[in-house]
């Protein structure tokens, strides 16, 4: 199914699959605009912690086992940027089918991976249909395009497609055929071959500058540099991010703060940092001034 974007693929998931109070678990740290659309329609989130292997699945079914739906985004975790291991997704899958339960899989970068070749979705190890994937031109191309899309299971098309027809119908078509010669003469390869190179470059200008400004022994962490346009740096206390922004944001510095992320009392403080379109000249100041701003 054609969509508007991976936010119109959420908000449609949680029209037809989601009651109030329904339980549903979702990553923490997560995606906040996910959790406007699942809070919006009543449902109860239960955050559950993300590491390296991704969302941490057996602290999810002690906390709740009979949770309606799984959110997650296991090819590039958003925003700490793990892949979740093999063991998981299978560990999720069993506990889909076992519960009678939903995974949705919103999987909105994962043609850029830098030190790997791209990772199999979790719909590719779905034997039982309990995944809903959604996939987004917002990232490839750009935002304004507006144009995503779902993959469904057979027995919930008919469902999607009369929620789908209340809300618009359908999403305009010129913008779909136009998208369509686009990648069937090739040219959506071509690109995304050429965007891989060049966010590689600026990817690497950006490790290489924290790396020099903060170094680890600092106690300052890069989180998910080998996928992606962004990557997370966390703080060491006492420092707070939300309060760093503010300052740099007069300085025309803009950076995205971790802790709004987190759902639970006791956020980590960091910075998610887009690099997608900093040319790569420009980085290395742009951290000089970062580590001006936390050294005040």
């Amino acid at each position: 199914m054609v969509v508007s974007g991976s936010q119109q693929a959420l908000d449609l998931t949680s029209r037809v699959l989601l009651d109030p109070g329904n339980p549903v678990w979702v990553e923490e740290p997560g995606y906040a605009l996910q959790r406007n659309v699942l809070t919006a329609a009543g449902c109860r989130l239960i955050p559950v912690p993300v590491d390296r292997e991704g969302m941490d699945v057996s602290t999810a079914i002690k906390r709740s086992p009979r949770a309606r739906a799984a959110f997650v985004t296991p090819s590039h975790q958003y925003p700490l940027g793990s892949t979740m291991s093999a063991s998981r997704r299978i560990q999720l899958l069993n506990w889909a089918q076992y519960a009678g339960a939903w995974v949705v899989e919103d999987d909105y970068d994962s043609e850029y991976r830098y030190e790997s070749l791209p990772v199999p979705s979790m719909h590719g190890l779905d034997l039982n249909s309990r995944v809903i994937y959604i996939g987004t031109f917002s990232k490839v191309l750009f935002p304004s395009l507006r144009l995503g899309y779902m993959v469904l299971p057979a027995d919930l098309v008919d469902r999607f497609v009369a929620v789908r027809f209340a809300m618009d119908i359908y999403p305009p078509y010129l913008f779909q055929e136009v998208l369509a010669d686009f990648i069937e003469e090739g040219h959506f390869t071509r690109h995304l071959r050429k965007t891989r190179q060049v966010y590689k470059e600026r990817r690497s200008a950006l490790v290489e500058s924290l790396a020099q400004e903060f170094p680890s022994e600092s106690g300052f962490e890069v989180h998910g540099a080998e996928a992606g346009m962004h990557l997370t740096m966390t703080l060491p206390e006492p420092f707070r991010d939300v309060e760093i922004a503010a300052r740099a944001a007069r300085e025309r510095l803009w950076l995205w703060p971790l802790s709004p992320a987190y759902l639970t009392e006791k956020p980590r403080q960091g910075f998610i940092l887009g690099f997608g379109s900093t040319p790569p000249d420009r980085i290395p100041g742009a951290v000089r001034t970062l580590r001006t701003l936390v050294e005040r």
